[in-house]
């Protein structure tokens, strides 16, 4: 994916929502920095504690994967569960690089078609790729936890 011809972290004024967001293509400093989730996302990632023993068994299998996180910086749930998710990816040691992030507006929609072949429905997505193919996805809020369901899928 080129993201060289895109504008990174984007400010668009959402008529839907009434208030600047976030959309297309951004990184993970843009998201964090962004002042609507920057107000919850210090405290929530602060905060959680994921669940150690999945963590390890999760390392195992979390090796070689790509994800790809859809968000609304406008969404209760992107900012509550993307600082989670982050603070997973961090004890599992998943770089930046082999994220992307892209977020919606509010009616989770990004521009030049983005997301046309995601099948996005709710915000947060979370969507696991191994070898370039999904191998599951997480949508909106977890079940259980994050890392629980990010182990199911990547067991497969």
């Amino acid at each position: 994916m080129s993201t060289s011809k895109q504008e990174m972290n984007k400010i668009y004024e959402d008529p839907f929502k009434g208030r600047a967001v976030l959309i297309n293509y951004c990184s993970r400093q843009g998201v964090t920095d962004f002042p609507e989730m920057k107000e919850v996302s210090d405290v929530v990632y602060g905060s959680y504690e994921p669940d150690a023993e999945l963590i390890a068994e999760l390392a195992f299998f979390s090796k070689g994967i790509e994800i790809t996180i859809v968000l609304g910086t406008w969404c209760g749930d992107s900012k509550m569960q993307v600082p989670r998710f982050f603070k997973v990816i961090d004890a599992l040691g998943i770089s930046n690089q082999s994220l992307t992030i892209i977020c919606t507006d509010g009616e989770k929609k990004a521009e030049n078609g983005l997301l046309d072949h995601l099948d996005i429905i709710q915000v947060p997505t979370f969507i696991f790729y191994r070898r370039g193919e999904e191998a599951g996805r997480i949508v909106e809020s977890p079940q259980t936890t994050l890392e629980n369901e990010m182990l199911n899928i990547l067991k497969k």
